[in-house]
């Protein structure tokens, strides 16, 4: 037995042995080595060598009178004849790449499952270009594709012919390029096309084009390689240092895109002419941005970021927040990226909108001389006299600018609104005078057929795509036919109020739509509040990506006041934990911390952590005043004039805006508002503190009031399967574990640990959850789901019913409940007593 025992023992070691992989990745390499000297010699003996090798047999082998001309004797010749004849012609010097990646992995202790990928990528190019080689330059004599490529060739010249060849192998070899690289084709201009093809052959130069890891798309190649190159071309070789680029100076004008700029690391001094540095490493490196906010959109990319500079000797250098982070970055050199956890994640493309393109209309010249000619006639008869008239063509309404004569007072153009409307004959005529910053007077007249601007059409805009905005939202377009971009974080809150039926819904699922399309789940979390229960249920699936609640709630979207009430002051308790953080990181704003984090100067020990934007939409404001009333304005109020610093920001939409509805402290922290059609010049004071509201003619026509500017825009339209689509491409992508739960908030009439609850409400697996709870003295909502089987919400209800009975403590954030029983025989006892209590 002992005997047994030690052989076993020894058995275990030799498997265990460190040596024996380094020792086969070794010989893997010598046997690359050999084939590759033996294929290079092929190529200039292979006349020789050829009919030798055919009349030859391995009983010959060893026999010293027969001579090869292979530069490695008859072995070589006979090797290389068989891979170059027999199987895969000159494609076959991919087998020594693949002979030398396996062997460095196995020197190296690398798993060889992490180059399964690119294992899979070179057997199927070795074929496809056996194929492709055998069918260009077959008839040439020397084996390019090898008996392989040859019988693949002739099958498929019997079955489609040589025009289907030609057709098929283009195909394939488009198929191959999108597959690899997975590139983004939306709008791809010829330029654009050119400039890519040429960075990748450069990149193919360089020999980064093959980079580990799991290959992403086009655009992540693009900024891994690009700045690597750029900075190449920058390197001073006469001192010896690389040059780095202030700010305001310009790039190279033959790039089509500016290029972020790369800090770089000293370069040792000229060693025979060639510079000591590792550019691979340097083009690596991912520049930081001005804000972790700013992702580039799968539809095109974002405008050049300034990079800031990394401090140096920063205590928590060291600490990394994400294992999966830690893996790829050992040394946490590299700045953190708080998309790393979804880093498979794609933006929804343009594709699932409708356009409406050709529902445009013409401009109709005899309709804009017949108004212009109106116009000065009806102004004529109150002898009114104006020197010049300009009209402004937009979607839904054209301006017309006039230049009144002098001595002509503008009070009395003015007055004249209803008179100027009845002789148009149209609807909702609305006079600017003057116009902010322009010395003309507006005269704002419908047209007669107007023009559906679509979300698809505002989204492709280059203002939208290029934006570097914290929260970029597409509202529609301005009068003078532009689209118009605004940022959320800079309202910091918007109001939006109208009357039934005029474009409230539509407006609220063109700004949610706009942040799913341009931002990462880990930059911006939804907290979604509807009264109506019917309006925003569509982004219910979005629970593990963008959405906030509280953690007992059993549905993502608040329908119920009692949560609403909760969640709000949830959203106030959150509030004020995120300026602990900002004083704890001395930083004034969520902008400034997060940029702090993302450059590794924080601790996540110290409870420091990434913060996304949370945007808080109401979509029925006056429903909750009237059922909560200062229950629900009371923390409405805090949050709008507190939380704007720590990234929390609020959209609320009513229909009803009277003075008890939108009250003064509302108002007074809302700057931004938008108003709708409504049916009174008193509706629309109350909304905008100025009229022009009741002039709308409806359909998704606004009036958006800015810091005291009024501009006229008509919204986005987007219908509710465009919504549903655009919500199923992302529910269908990965998500995250869990949701992003609020803090938990007690009202005055729950206090926590304190609860009526009889043994009959609670949950069937109450005690088999207190008992994992007390023998695992771990209080943790996701070890009950894991550990017996159960949902999140049920597992939550049950760490709430084991709060009521005493047995954990409240909860403290993301850490795990205290667990107030220490011994099982007294939880026994204590849930005995509770069932004999019943």
């Amino acid at each position: 037995m002992a005997a047994k025992k030690k052989k076993g023992q020894l058995s275990l070691r030799f498997t265990e042995d460190e040596r024996i992989p380094k020792l086969m990745g070794v010989l893997l390499l010598f046997f690359a080595l050999y084939l590759f000297i033996a294929f290079t010699s092929y190529l200039f003996t292979w006349q020789i060598d050829q009919d030798r090798v055919f009349h030859f047999s391995w009983e010959r082998l060893l026999d010293s009178r027969y001579e090869m001309a292979n530069w490695l004797g008859r072995l070589g010749a006979i090797l290389s004849n068989f891979f170059f004849y027999y199987l895969f012609g000159l494609p076959s010097f991919l087998l020594v790449y693949l002979l030398v990646l396996m062997g460095t992995a196995l020197i190296r202790r690398i798993s060889l499952y992490r180059f399964t990928s690119r294992i899979r990528y070179t057997v199927i190019l070795l074929i496809f270009l056996s194929v492709i080689f055998e069918f260009l330059f077959g008839t040439f004599g020397f084996p390019w594709g090898g008996a392989l490529g040859d019988t693949i060739n002739q099958w498929l010249y019997r079955f489609v012919g040589t025009a289907g060849q030609i057709v098929l192998f283009g195909t394939i070899a488009f198929g191959l390029v999108v597959w690899r690289f997975n590139p983004n084709f939306d709008q791809l201009s010829f330029g654009q096309a050119m400039q890519e093809i040429y960075f990748y052959f450069e990149a193919l130069i360089q020999g980064k084009l093959f980079r580990r890891g799991k290959p992403g798309n086009l655009q992540e190649a693009q900024a891994k390689l690009r700045p690597g190159l750029k900075a190449q071309k920058r390197i001073n070789t006469n001192t010896g240092t690389a040059d780095g680029q202030e700010e305001g100076d310009e790039f190279d004008e033959e790039e089509d895109m500016p290029l972020p700029d790369v800090e770089m690391p000293p370069v040792p001094a000229l060693k025979g002419g060639q510079l000591a540095f590792d550019l691979a490493k340097a083009a690596n490196r991912p520049p930081v941005a001005n804000s972790p906010a700013d992702l580039e959109l799968e539809m095109g990319f974002t405008e050049p970021q300034e990079r800031q500079p990394i401090v140096e000797n920063a205590p928590d250098l060291n600490l990394q927040p994400l294992d999966l982070a830690q893996e790829e970055n050992p040394d946490h050199s590299e700045p953190y990226d708080p998309t790393l956890e979804l880093s498979s994640y794609e933006h929804p493309v343009l594709a699932l909108l409708n356009d409406y393109s050709d529902q445009k209309v013409e401009i109709d010249r005899e309709e804009l001389e017949a108004n212009k000619d109106q116009i000065i006639e009806t102004l004529l008869h109150y002898k009114i006299e104006i020197t010049k008239i300009r009209a402004t063509i937009g979607p839904t309404v054209t301006l017309y600018e006039i230049i009144p004569a002098p001595g002509v007072r503008i009070s009395r153009i003015k007055n004249l609104e209803d008179d100027i409307a009845l002789s148009l004959s149209a609807l909702g005529i609305r006079i600017i005078a003057p116009i902010p910053g322009k010395g003309t007077i507006g005269i704002e007249v419908p047209n007669k057929k107007k023009q559906i601007v679509s979300m698809k059409e505002v989204l492709m805009h280059e203002k939208f795509k290029k934006a570097k905005m914290d929260l970029p939202i597409a509202l529609g377009k301005t009068i003078s036919n532009e689209v118009f971009v605004a940022d959320l974080a800079k309202m910091p809150h918007l109001l939006v109020a109208g009357a039934t039926g005029q474009g409230k819904s539509v407006g609220i699922n063109s700004i949610l739509i706009s942040l799913l399309y341009k931002k990462h789940p880990s930059q911006v979390k939804l907290v979604l509040i509807d009264p109506k229960k019917v309006e925003l249920f569509p982004y219910a699936k979005l629970e593990n990506h963008f959405l906030a609640f509280l953690p007992n709630q059993d549905e993502p979207i608040i329908t119920d006041t009692t949560k609403v009430i909760h969640t709000l002051n949830s959203l106030c308790i959150e509030m004020d934990n995120r300026y602990d953080l900002l004083k704890k990181a001395s930083a004034r704003n969520i902008r400034e911390y997060n940029d702090k984090f993302v450059q590794r100067r924080l601790n996540p020990q110290k409870g420091h952590k990434f913060l996304p934007f949370i945007v808080l939409v109401i979509d029925e404001f006056a429903d909750l005043i009237m059922t909560a009333g200062k229950e629900v304005e009371l923390p409405i109020g805090r949050l709008a004039q507190l939380a704007r610093a720590v990234g929390i920001h609020l959209v609320i939409a009513t229909q009803r805006p009277s003075v008890n509805i939108i009250t003064g402290v509302i108002k007074a922290n809302f700057p931004a508002r938008i108003g709708y059609k409504v049916t009174s010049k008193v509706d629309s004071r109350t909304i905008l503190d100025a009229g022009g509201a009741e002039q709308l003619i409806g359909r998704g026509d606004m009036l958006l009031s800015v810091g005291g500017e009024m501009i006229r825009l008509q919204g986005a339209f987007i219908d509710t399967p465009e919504v549903e689509e655009a919500i199923d491409f992302i529910a269908k992508q990965q998500g995250y574990p869990e949701p992003y739960f609020l803090p938990e908030y007690y009202g005055d009439d729950e206090p926590p640990g304190q609860s009526d609850l009889k043994y009959t409400d609670l949950d069937e697996m109450f005690e088999d959850s207190a008992r994992l709870i007390v023998q695992s003295q771990h209080g943790s909502t996701s070890m009950i789901q894991r550990r017996l089987k159960l949902g999140y919400n049920r597992a939550g209800r049950i760490m709430d019913q084991l709060e009521a009975m005493g047995i954990v403590g409240p909860s403290e954030g993301s850490k795990a409940r205290e667990v107030l029983f220490f011994d099982e025989g007294e939880l026994e006892r204590f849930l005995a007593d509770l069932r004999a209590r019943k």
